[in-house]
Order: C-alpha cells, then sequence, then structure tokens
C-alpha cells in the first residue's frame, strides 16, 4: 500500500474546534511548510494514510508551533488480549504487532484543554464514520476473530 497524505490550511490562527470534519485538497506528498516568520504561520490539517510503520515523533512535530502551547497526542495501539485470549497480532491491510501505534493524532493550540478536546472529537469522529475492521490473531494455532468499530453508526454486521 502506497502512501496518500492528504492536506489542507486555513488562514485563521483562531483555535476553534470544527463541528464537522475539514475540508481536505489531495497532496501528492508534497512536503508541508511552515511560514518563516511567526505570524505567517498557517494552521494545517494532515490525514495520511500508510502501510508504513507509524512515528509518533514524525507526527507531533507536524503540529508543533512557536504559536501554540500545547500539543496533544493520541497515539492508539493494540491490546495484548481480549476476552481472555492473548492477541498476538492485527491484521488490517498490513500487520501491526502488538503494542505498536495503528493510529497517532496530533493537535496543537494556544491552550491544552482546546487540543485534548480536539483529539477526543478526532477519534471520536473518525471511529463513529469509518467502519474499521480488524482481525485479531490469537497466540493458539489458528486462532483469529475479526472486529468492527462498535461506534460506527452507519456499519452493520452481526456480532
Amino acid at each position: 500500500m502506497s502512501s496518500l497524505e492528504i492536506s489542507s490550511s486555513c488562514c485563521s490562527q483562531e483555535t476553534k474546534l470544527p463541528s464537522s470534519p475539514p475540508s481536505v485538497e489531495a497532496s501528492a506528498g508534497e512536503p508541508l511548510e511552515k511560514g518563516v516568520n511567526e505570524g505567517d504561520e498557517k494552521s494545517k490539517d494532515v490525514i495520511k494514510f500508510t502501510a508504513e510503520k507509524l512515528s509518533v515523533e514524525e507526527v507531533s512535530q507536524l503540529v508543533t508551533s512557536p504559536l501554540c502551547g500545547a500539543v496533544s497526542l493520541f497515539v492508539g495501539t493494540t491490546r495484548n488480549n481480549f476476552e481472555g485470549k492473548k492477541v498476538v497480532s492485527l491484521e488490517y491491510e498490513a500487520l501491526v504487532p502488538v503494542s505498536e501505534a495503528s493510529i497517532v493524532i496530533a493537535v496543537s493550540s494556544a491552550h491544552r484543554a482546546a487540543s485534548l478536546e480536539a483529539v477526543s472529537y478526532a477519534i471520536d469522529a473518525l471511529k463513529a464514520k469509518v467502519p474499521i475492521w480488524k482481525k485479531e490473531m490469537y497466540e493458539e494455532p489458528s486462532s483469529s476473530s475479526w472486529k468492527r468499530n462498535k461506534e460506527c453508526f452507519w456499519a452493520t454486521a452481526s456480532d
């Protein structure tokens, strides 16, 4: 799977939580530009899908700004158990080992309350709108189970 980056910029430096997901433009892997002067810096939304190992540091650096006093991170990792069974890995489009990040969300803002609220909004919106299926691979030979995110409001499947 090749990586796809989507980014958008807006001119306002005011910190607001979106009431709906931000609009995005496709970017063919172009590097994000930072303003030369602090006053030139614009807010950015970056979404990157990749089969490569996720780098929390890289994502954190994307949102770090001298204009912001808070950087909040959510790092979703694989639990090593489910209903008493030991989980050794997950399968999405790529194998995700236990304890490795499967999603990283980073938000910066002038103050921590706004960035923490935005991180919560982002993960809740993702789980509500994207039907994420994962296959838990258990320690026992040939033992696995497909799971869906039950928060996805429109996806239907029998449990």
